[in-house]
């Protein structure tokens, strides 16, 4: 029974709904690290040498054929994978109550890649059509973040960490229209945040995504970004490397559809 001097769980059993989903405190040791890492990233993005967007020669890339009227075909229409993860896992979400912080951002950031990207291959000779590329990359980022955050460190920690993300990885993309440092904070010192937090044992309750996953599609990515021309050559002009780049970028997003179709969804409170 009660005591009347205890509102606190009075309030709760008669109003179980309206407790707070974040708890307000003060922050526990993860989330001192996660704060600690977040500072020195902060100043690398301030106050590391610039590097000049200029001094970077423009990105060409090796498959610049036409198919069915446009250009740059197989770079620009495999982006339509970004839609088909970020569709397929927002369709899931809506079932779901208990799933990590930052999951719809995340969702929403691969349709707006396929957007960007989408927009920046049609004509990839415009430099200034790279901030829409970075842009969807950015919200994308931020939900990744925010889930990494969630599972590992606190809801709470995952949710700052999205609304951090949500402002600076797009200020970074607009900057690096002229200083590229920001955004190279962002986006590798981001990944660097989120190998450290893969590596840290999930927090109890954690919903169970397998950040490792999501971080071997990325680097995987990133090696058939390096090997655009070479994988051209090698599969005899059927396939690029940027082209596998975006197939495999999107599949990024497997583990966390994956986790969310393996776990059975919580209850609702009523």
């Amino acid at each position: 029974m009660l005591r009347a001097n205890d509102p606190v769980q009075a309030i709760d059993a008669i109003f179980p709904s309206v407790r707070p989903r974040f708890a307000v405190g003060a922050p526990h040791f993860r989330e001192k690290c996660l704060l600690a890492a977040l500072f020195v990233l902060t100043l690398a993005a301030l106050f590391a040498p610039a590097l000049h967007a200029s001094a970077w020669p423009i990105p060409h890339y090796v498959d610049t054929r036409f198919w069915l009227g446009g250009p740059n075909a197989g770079d620009v229409l495999s982006n339509l994978t970004f839609v088909a993860m970020g569709v397929w896992g927002l369709m899931l979400l809506r079932a779901r109550n208990d799933a990590p912080v930052g999951t719809g951002c995340f969702f929403v950031g691969l349709i707006l890649t396929c957007i960007g990207s989408s927009i920046y291959h049609l004509d990839p000779d415009a430099p200034q059509r790279l901030v829409a590329d970075r842009l969807g990359m950015a919200v994308a980022f931020a939900g990744f973040l925010g889930i990494a955050a969630s599972e590992r460190v606190s809801r709470r920690a995952g949710l700052a960490m999205v609304v951090l993300m949500m402002f600076a990885g797009p200020l970074a993309a607009w900057v690096a229209r002229e200083n590229l440092t920001p955004w190279a904070v962002v986006q590798f010192g981001g990944m660097a945040l989120a190998v450290g937090l893969a590596l840290t044992r999930p927090r109890p309750g954690a919903f169970g995504v397998p950040l490792g996953g999501v971080i071997v599609f990325y680097v995987l990515a990133k090696l058939f970004e390096l090997g655009d021309a070479t994988i051209f050559e090698a599969t005899r002009h059927l396939v690029s490397g940027h082209t596998l780049k975006h197939l495999a970028a999107a599949l990024a997003a497997w583990p966390v559809i994956r986790a969310m179709r393996s776990t059975a969804p919580a209850l609702s409170r009523h």
